[in-house]
């Protein structure tokens, strides 16, 4: 049986909720005959990368997913690309703030995805759910983590896939924040869960157009 862990990040930078963990948590056990394992992760540097290697080492997953907020997009974002660069905006949840500091000094400058992100936007599309593919996992913990499995990947597990997906606040968050974008947990959940089964099912991505102007 094929094996997912799906990871959610911890609440930060003052919001209450973590729209990422709370939808993680309603995903199905099951997806497409896949076993899905949920877990909570510290939006913390370093520590976030430690965490899920530990995962990986416990539940050896075929499939690592990794799960964080972006506030202000409209729509659930499989990333593309990691960068070998921590910049940080704000501190993490015990206080560090890394400034142009690379992730791993023997890691490459980029790491490409290996999970079919088009064919995960299709699915989200086919459901009803707003999905569109992202080139920037920004340069906070989310891109370190999303750094740190393809890293993992390139160094020790060749036969996993893994990478990372963005989703948007929740409703709960923008009742104070006017005309900010936001998604129900449930349909958050949904978008995730179609991700997840196009993971399951497609060994190789779409071949179809992704891309933006900018």
């Amino acid at each position: 049986m094929t094996r997912v862990l799906i990871t959610g990040f911890d609440p930060f930078g003052g919001e209450p909720v973590n729209p990422a963990l709370e939808a993680v948590k309603k995903v199905s056990d099951n997806i497409a005959g896949a076993e899905v394992i949920k877990v909570e992760i510290p939006t913390v540097f370093r520590k976030s990368v430690e965490k899920v290697s530990e995962y990986i080492a416990k539940y050896t997953p075929d499939i690592v997913i990794c799960v964080g907020q972006a506030g202000g997009r409209f729509d659930i974002t499989p990333e593309r690309v990691a960068i070998n660069l921590d910049d940080a905006r704000i501190k993490d949840n015990e206080g560090n703030a890394p400034i142009d500091t690379k992730i791993f000094e023997d890691g490459a400058n980029a790491y490409f995805t290996n999970l079919p992100v088009k064919a995960m936007v299709q699915e989200m599309k086919n459901n009803g759910i707003p999905g569109s593919l992202s080139t920037t996992a920004g340069t906070y913990v989310c891109n370190h983590l999303m750094y740190g499995v393809l890293y993992l990947i390139d160094k020790k597990y060749p036969n996993m896939k893994g990478g990372f997906i963005h989703v948007p606040f929740t409703t709960s968050q923008v009742l104070d924040k006017k005309n900010t974008p936001s998604l129900s947990l449930d349909d958050i959940a949904k978008g995730l869960e179609c991700c997840i089964k196009a993971a399951v099912e497609n060994n190789e991505d779409l071949t179809v157009s992704g891309g933006s102007i900018c």
